[in-house]
């Protein structure tokens, strides 16, 4: 009861109505905050997202990947949706396409240092 008596006052203070243009002013606020969290937010990540299942998609025999699981491994086979890795000789996966995990060097790695990359393992 001691609680209602402190707030009573206040809410007898606060004004019956808000002034006629706030809701307009609201609105605009509300849509520059969607944009902004748009740009800011939702558009980065479907551009990293398009990235990551490009790279997915040019994946060839012979890559070294990461599983999100953390297995490292060497592409040896590819079908629709799933790859097949070789993980110690003679022993083989298979994986979704979805579960290849990528870092930031990977997706931003160039296609002629994947390349070089390549010729520097075949030589070892």
């Amino acid at each position: 009861m001691n609680m209602m008596n402190i707030f009573l006052p206040l809410l007898d203070a606060a004004p019956a109505a808000a002034p006629a243009g706030g809701g307009s002013s609201m609105l605009i606020f509300i849509l520059l905050m969607i944009l902004i969290f748009y740009f800011f937010m939702i558009r980065p990540q479907q551009k990293k997202q398009k990235k990551i299942e490009e790279a997915r998609n040019s994946l060839q025999r012979g890559d070294k990947v990461v599983t999100i699981g953390g297995i490292h491994g060497k592409i040896t086979d590819i079908k629709d949706n799933t790859f097949t890795i070789e993980i110690a000789h003679d022993v083989r996966i298979e994986v979704d396409k979805a579960a290849i995990s990528f870092n930031e060097a990977t997706l931003n790695q160039k296609p002629a240092d994947k390349q070089e990359e390549k010729k520097e393992d075949n030589n070892e």
